[in-house]
């Protein structure tokens, strides 16, 4: 295999950015303030969970199908690119709906629209690194798609923050901007891939043949040590994207703040510097001391930032505890990527890569459904605040139980010196 240079290993993965500047600016920062206008106040948390969680459901099944179909996919243009192509097409379609979405339904015929075209494109292009990348680059492949991935949440919390307000009720600017980033970075990814055509190679087996084997993989999978990893990145996300998804609430009801889309973009780009240096660090020691060792500090850190964030009750203190959130965030993202590469099939990268959607997406639906214990705990208790006590506690809790299933899957962490 031909060694990629940095350039390549970046154009590779700048598809990530255009995805997470995308359901970055929507989860975080545009749905939660357009629902604020669209349901009651004593249950926003409670349908924006609901809302979300339908969503990531899409995402649990569309993500690692549309991976396996690619495995084996035979076209003049390779195989991860043409669904890669077809997903983010429908993209836009989806979009233009939840930019001027009049009410709650359609606003969720946007969104749910958009989990399922854009999911379509993504498991193809988890393929993309296993299939370009040597395996002493891994680390650093690794490494660089998760900068890209937090440059996404850094630049879109921050963009975002100034774009709305808690009055807007129709997010076109800001959606428009979601798509001009989402074209471009989509574009790059796909003209530089340059995969060989796939269409005079051996008959592989029609689409119902690999939807199938892959049905009938998925038990196999998740008993293997491959599952088990699956099932400690599951964990490990459930505990915190329970804080993202619900951190406008929480920065509008218990800190006050008087900007509260402000502040918590503040946040999130203040989690996300943190997240920048931890997740290029966190792949390049991962390659000479092991990933497995660095996603077990990550835990340990991310038990902590969580139990400080319980604590904040100003800006100022919220802010710095995120950094100590961050960090944990930044050094899990890469160890356990480079894990799942490391352990993956080469000729199945798609399917495997595809099945950790199961935990990435199963972690977002899971951790939405504390919005209606959050709602029932502030509703019991006015003023105290225990729904988003349990939010941080049960976010500890993940995060400490997906170091044990770790040691339990007994992985592959190879170290590389070069």
């Amino acid at each position: 295999m031909k060694q990629p240079g940095l350039v390549k290993l970046l154009t590779l993965n700048t598809y990530w950015f255009g995805v997470s500047f995308m359901w970055n600016s929507l989860h975080v920062i545009i749905l939660p303030a357009v629902l604020l206008h669209l349901v009651s106040e004593s249950y926003k948390n409670t349908i924006l969970g609901l809302l979300t969680m339908a969503g990531l459901l899409i995402a649990m099944v569309v993500q690692p199908l549309s991976g396996a179909v690619s495995d084996r996919w035979r076209s003049r243009w390779g195989r991860r690119r043409p669904l890669m192509a077809f997903g983010t097409s429908l993209d836009f379609i989806f979009l233009a709906i939840l930019a001027w979405a009049g009410g709650l339904g359609w606003l969720a015929v946007g969104y749910l629209g958009l989990q399922l075209s854009s999911n379509i494109a993504h498991g193809p292009a988890q393929g993309l690194i296993p299939d370009q990348v040597p395996a002493e680059k891994l680390g650093r492949a690794s490494g660089l798609k998760n900068l890209l991935d937090i440059a996404g949440l850094a630049v879109s919390t921050m963009l975002m923050g100034r774009l709305l307000t808690m009055e807007t009720r129709q997010p076109v600017e800001a959606v428009a901007m979601i798509a001009g980033v989402l074209i471009i970075a989509a574009m790059i990814t796909l003209l530089s891939a340059k995969e060989a055509p796939t269409h005079d190679l051996e008959h592989t087996g029609s689409t119902q043949q690999a939807l199938r084997g892959f049905v009938t993989s998925i038990p196999v999978i998740l008993k293997s040590p491959f599952g088990k990893l699956i099932a400690s990145r599951f964990l490990f996300l459930a505990g915190i994207y329970g804080i993202q998804v619900f951190a406008l609430y929480y920065v509008r009801d218990v800190i006050g703040a008087a900007n509260p889309i402000q502040l918590t973009a503040n946040l999130l780009a203040v989690i996300t510097v943190t997240l920048v240096f931890f997740a290029l660090a966190g792949g390049w020691l991962g390659d000479r001391i092991g990933h497995q060792r660095i996603q077990y500090a990550a835990s340990i850190i991310g038990v902590i930032g969580c139990l400080l964030m319980l604590a904040a009750r100003t800006p100022t203190t919220l802010l710095a505890f995120g950094v100590v959130l961050g960090i944990g965030i930044g050094l899990f993202m890469t160890s356990n990527w480079a894990l799942a590469i490391q352990n993956a099939p080469a000729d199945q990268a798609g399917e495997y890569l595809g099945l950790t959607n199961l935990a990435t997406a199963g972690a977002g639906a899971l951790s939405r459904l504390q919005g209606p214990f959050i709602d029932g705990l502030n509703n019991a208790y006015p003023g105290a605040w225990w729904g988003y006590t349990l939010l941080f506690l049960l976010g500890a809790t993940g995060i400490a139980v997906s170091a044990w299933a770790l040691k339990r899957a007994r992985v592959t962490s190879s170290k590389f010196h070069s």
